[in-house]
């Protein structure tokens, strides 16, 4: 016997596929354009997701070209993606199903008669979606899967960054065309694949290069799990690798009054360089990026892109500030520091700049006195920080001196300066020979 809740519900279901056309559960999202922001040099399509029969989750499919890239303005393809976009979606509403073989269906959809003329004018056979296409002919291709992240992490990213990142991606790619010729598409790449790929890094180089590269790919795979290009990203699961950091040696008191003393007789630009590093506690990629304008002598200040940060503003010492020569007729966006001298103009990477001057100091410093490879420009920060977190520890204490200290380096929390300053052996406990007596 049904009962009047029953009856209803049977009556909401046919009611609401009758008025939308759509089951309860969606089956597909409405096709959609993308017009590369109007750009006639990338690629525009058509694309869509999904449901997917053996995960039940709405799946992206391959985005759909058809003959739309030939056309050479913008007018003329968003006529034609609008064109498919609604045969697209008309098919979906019909039951084709990109996991399944249209063939019978398609043949009952075929017209009989003029009634349908106006809809099979508009019907390319490019359309139509393959009969039974394996789990292997679905999704993006991995190129075009790249791609696709590229034109994201671009627009977050920093020069820097990308640089890293499109470099590992790169590697990723030209290894599979290499070793897995047969992987085309996005959604066969799985974790033992990735394993393996992983493995293969740190066999020819080191763990801490393995986690890099493990970090670039698995954000790869999360842009493509938040765009429905990819189910998950599982490489998120993937464990990170114990290593050793890279270490940057202090340097003794004696070791860096030697050096400043050689420095200022020999090369005064690059000894101003460290100083830099030395006494704002600046990074030597950050020394890099400062321009003249950058230096506020009003306020005593300077500005500069930090690494985890947008811009950022420190003090100058009177200490640094002594040094700096006169600013006030040089081009304000010129560069502070340059192969040359003081404010002028030089247009190459940041990091071939930072290259440069690490060149420099390992031809004049490090030959002079002969230096390993752990004593760097960035470990005349390490030096002088932990030189002044001393001098603060006998003005009070530990907390006491490391919030003076943060509020000078910049750490962004009590915890990561703490880090910083046990990784570099800054903290040393007092003379504990008594105890060891008694």
């Amino acid at each position: 016997m049904l009962n009047f809740n029953a009856i209803l519900e049977e009556e909401y279901k046919s009611a609401y596929e009758s008025a939308y056309d759509l089951p309860l559960k969606k089956q597909f999202s409405n096709p959609k354009i993308y017009s590369a922001k109007g750009d006639l040099s990338k690629r525009w399509y058509v694309y869509f997701s999904y449901r997917n029969p053996s995960t039940g989750k709405l799946t992206r499919q391959t985005p759909f070209y058809g003959n739309v890239n030939t056309f050479k303005t913008k007018e003329e393809r968003m006529l034609a993606l609008s064109i498919y976009r609604m045969t697209i979606l008309k098919f979906l509403k019909q039951g084709y199903s990109p996991y399944e073989d249209n063939t019978a269906l398609h043949k009952e959809q075929a017209p009989s008669s003029s009634v349908e003329t106006v809809e099979t004018e508009v019907y390319d056979p490019q359309i139509h979606l393959d009969p039974a296409p394996t789990k292997a002919e679905t999704g993006m291709t991995i190129p075009e899967a790249i791609e696709f992240d590229l034109a994201i992490k671009m627009k977050t990213l920093r020069d820097s960054s990308i640089r890293s990142y499109k470099s590992h991606i790169n590697v990723f790619k030209a290894w599979l065309d290499a070793n897995h010729k047969d992987v085309k598409y996005m959604g066969t790449i799985d974790k033992k694949l990735v394993f393996e790929f992983l493995n293969h890094i740190l066999q020819d180089t080191s763990a801490r290069n393995r986690n890099n590269y493990r970090a670039s790919l698995s954000s790869l795979f999360q842009c493509l799990e938040d765009n429905e290009i990819v189910p998950i990203n599982f490489i998120g699961k993937i464990k990170v690798l114990n290593s050793a950091p890279k270490r940057n040696k202090t340097y003794s008191l004696e070791q860096q009054e030697e050096i400043f003393e050689y420095l200022k007789q020999t090369d005064p630009l690059l000894l101003l360089y460290i100083k830099f590093v030395s006494y704002n506690f600046l990074r030597p990629l950050e020394v890099c990026r400062l321009k003249v304008g950058d230096i506020d002598l009003k306020t005593k200040t300077l500005s500069f892109v930090a690494k985890n940060s947008p811009i950022k503003t420190k003090i100058i010492p009177d200490i640094l500030l002594k040094e700096l020569p006169d600013l006030s007729n040089l081009e304000q966006d010129s560069c502070l520091f340059t192969p040359d001298g003081i404010g002028k103009y030089w247009d190459i990477k940041l990091e071939s700049k930072r290259g440069n001057f690490t060149k420099r100091f390992g031809q004049t410093v490090k030959k002079k006195f002969g230096l390993d490879l752990d004593h760097t420009l960035y470990s005349f920060r390490h030096t002088f920080i932990t030189k002044l977190y001393r001098q603060l520890l006998k003005q009070g204490s530990p907390f006491e001196a490391k919030s003076k200290l943060m509020q000078i380096t910049g750490h962004s929390s009590m915890s990561a300066l703490e880090k910083y300053l046990r990784d570099m052996d800054a903290e040393l406990p007092e003379d504990y020979s008594e105890m060891l007596r008694n």
